[in-house]
């Protein structure tokens, strides 16, 4: 009776125990992943100790992977030759690895991106281009924050500082074009722009280096923008020191590269650090934690272990640490899933005759979408924090630590996040609780020691050494000489308009350089249309006269507000009027008498035809009844008279 009952269970746990042994098989026990890095450079060097850490980490805990190990393959591409680094990362793709760390630069990661898509390998890059997008390159991951953000930090800091206009120095290639792209959008938002902009190439001449910085100089804005690597960075700033372009008034603000210099090396020379003090600069902000003390104590040991004992960690090495943990909780979740690594040929890697384009040993990842989705999905608590991607692919919550360099290292003065898009006190974690709040007043940084070691904001711009003199046009009238005239003597321009302006010059806190450009003969009064026009083309540079603010005159032209009020006015012509007893029977013209008898005479006959028939004051002789006419007429228009004499008297008065 009990062997029907158990024949089921047996099957249904036979068939349960198979399912788990195939679940179990299908994890492979070694999984390869890549990293393409600049192994010779600082950030190469960091990321390369914060890989093997994460490796070790999580290869030393079997719930991660549940028995499968991960394990790196790198590949030295330089980031300084273009070509070489492009085809080192190409030779590279035809390793069967599921996943790529890096590459660090953009340029690279520009081409690698079109293969990592046509591969389907998911491409853990920190390259901060913010035109790497996941729209144009979905197997591109961002795990750093986009230079989108930055940018926005810096015009947040630029526009907290009153400042308006800034000079742009970058290196010449999709990471600093693009970066400084970034950074016009973010400032004309703010109502900021850049002035100048000037790129050089990654080799560089000191030579070239030392007329870009002469030719900024000479510009008018003395807040400096400088987007480049630590490299060519630090020997700008030695020249700059040495230009003396290091000193009052100057602003320097670097981007994020010069942090990840000063954080990465623990020894930093002293005429380096002394050539860049009161310099801003930004550094991506990870909060403090346990995971994070834990890392930095047992750096040292891994430093030495893999040949770079000179560097410490920096926000790289945080951000390449969690990049490697979400790949394996990414790969997790893919095993769990079902997924299973395999590879096959493409075969639009051939040719339509059936030559090869000699990369047939680059393989497809057949289930890379499937990968891809679970590192989308991604979301737990790694060293720099909440490890979490948005709807665009990019890490939620950018957050920037606002540094000073100051003495022998540096000192935080607040912090930006695109939580709220302000600047603050208060680190960005302690905000996320709290609805966003985007009021300008609750802007704050703590107080800077700028280049020159004084407290003082600089003004951020001084007048161009270079400026070109402005041409005034200056009507030179034939009447109305007070305004604005033509002194036959000594040749220059005087009048009223002409005081107002130098007035108006002089309450500026810097030199104007200017010339008046008389406009007309004297002769006659110039055409002032004319005048206008000649401004709109570039002929003058600008106008002083008693020039009417007219509509069409407006449309080519800016006026200022008028220093002259005429109101409404009414132009008649000048009499001279006698006062006497009686002047106010000077209104009383020859035409007014006659019409006025007329009208005495229609009165009367009109009042005598209405009342003769009932009225017997108005019957009688001839002579009598013309009496009483004249009578009451003559009543009637005294009382018009009179009213006449007095409003004519008090409109003369």
């Amino acid at each position: 009776m009990e062997i029907p009952f158990l024949m089921p269970l047996v099957l249904s746990l036979l068939l349960f125990s198979n399912g788990i042994c195939q679940s179990l098989a299908a994890r492979p026990p070694v999984v390869n992943i890549g990293s393409i890095l600049q192994l010779n450079s600082t950030t190469g060097g960091v990321s390369e100790v914060a890989i093997h850490a994460a490796l070790e980490d999580i290869n030393s805990d079997p719930t991660v992977l549940n028995g499968t190990t991960l394990n790196v393959l790198m590949k030295d591409a330089s980031c300084l030759d273009g070509f070489l680094g492009m085809v080192q990362a190409l030779q590279f793709m035809e390793t069967d690895a599921i996943a790529i760390i890096g590459p660090q630069c953009s340029t690279i990661a520009h081409i690698i991106s079109f293969v990592a898509n046509e591969l389907r390998v998911p491409m853990m890059s920190f390259a901060s281009d913010a035109t790497l997008s996941s729209i144009q390159f979905p197997f591109f991951v961002r795990t750093a924050p986009s230079d989108l953000y930055q940018m926005a930090a810096v015009a947040e800091v630029v526009d907290y500082n009153h400042w308006k206009i800034v000079t742009a120095v970058y290196i010449d290639d999709d990471y600093g074009r693009n970066g400084i792209a970034a950074l016009d959008d973010a400032l004309t938002a703010k109502r900021c722009k850049i002035s100048y902009k000037v790129g050089f190439p990654a080799n560089a001449k000191n030579s070239d280096l030392i007329n870009l910085l002469v030719s900024v100089s000479y510009m008018e804005s003395r807040v400096i923008i400088l987007h480049t690597g630590a490299a060519t960075g630090l020997r700008l700033f030695s020249m700059a020191n040495r230009l003396n372009m290091m000193g009052n008034g100057y602003v320097w603000i670097a981007t994020d590269w010069l942090s990840a210099y000063l954080d990465s090396n623990s020894s930093v020379p002293a005429d380096i650090i002394y050539g860049m003090q009161g310099v801003l600069t930004l550094r991506p902000h990870t909060p403090n934690s346990k995971m994070k003390s834990n890392l930095i104590s047992k750096w040292s040991s891994l430093s030495k272990k893999y040949n770079h004992s000179d560097l410490r960690l920096s926000y790289y090495g945080v951000y390449v640490y969690d990049s490697v943990w979400a790949v394996a909780h990414a790969l997790d979740a893919f095993f769990n899933d079902g997924g299973r690594i395999s590879f096959s040929n493409d075969s639009r890697l051939r040719d339509a005759t059936g030559g090869t384009l000699h990369l047939e040993a680059m393989s497809i990842f057949d289930m890379g979408n499937k990968l891809l989705e679970k590192i989308r999905k991604v979301n737990f608590t790694g060293v720099s924090g909440k490890v979490q991607f948005d709807a665009s692919g990019d890490l939620i919550h950018p957050a920037y630590d606002i540094i000073n360099v100051l003495g022998n290292g540096m000192r935080t003065i607040g912090f930006w996040s695109n939580y709220s898009g302000l600047l603050s006190t208060v680190p960005p974690e302690d905000l996320y609780s709290k609805p966003p709040n985007t009021s300008l007043a609750n802007q704050r940084l703590y107080d800077v020691i700028w280049p020159g070691e004084t407290s003082q904001r600089p003004r951020g711009w001084v007048f161009p050494s270079n400026a070109k003199e402005l041409k005034i046009g200056v009507p030179n009238r034939f009447s109305f000489k007070e305004f604005v005239t033509k002194d036959n003597v000594t040749g220059s321009m005087k009048g009223y308009c002409i005081d107002v302006f130098t007035q108006a010059l002089a309450l500026l806190p810097y030199p104007v350089t200017y010339k008046f450009v008389p406009f007309g003969r004297g002769t006659e009064n110039p055409h002032y249309d004319k005048l206008v026009q000649m401004i709109e083309s570039n002929e003058f540079d600008g106008a002083i006269g008693d020039i009417a603010i007219t509509m069409n005159r407006t449309v080519i032209a800016d006026f200022t507000q008028p220093f002259i009020e005429t109101g409404l006015v009414i132009l008649s012509p000048v009499k001279k009027h006698i006062t006497t007893s009686w002047a106010f029977l000077q209104p009383f013209t020859l035409e007014m008498w006659c019409i006025t008898g007329v009208f005495f005479l229609v009165v009367g006959v009109v009042v005598w035809v209405l009342e003769h028939r009932i009225n017997d004051e108005f019957r009688g002789s001839p002579r009598q009844q013309m009496i009483t006419i004249f009578w009451y007429g003559a009543d009637l228009h005294l009382l018009t008279f009179i009213s006449c004499i007095y409003v004519n008297s008090v409109s003369h008065c």
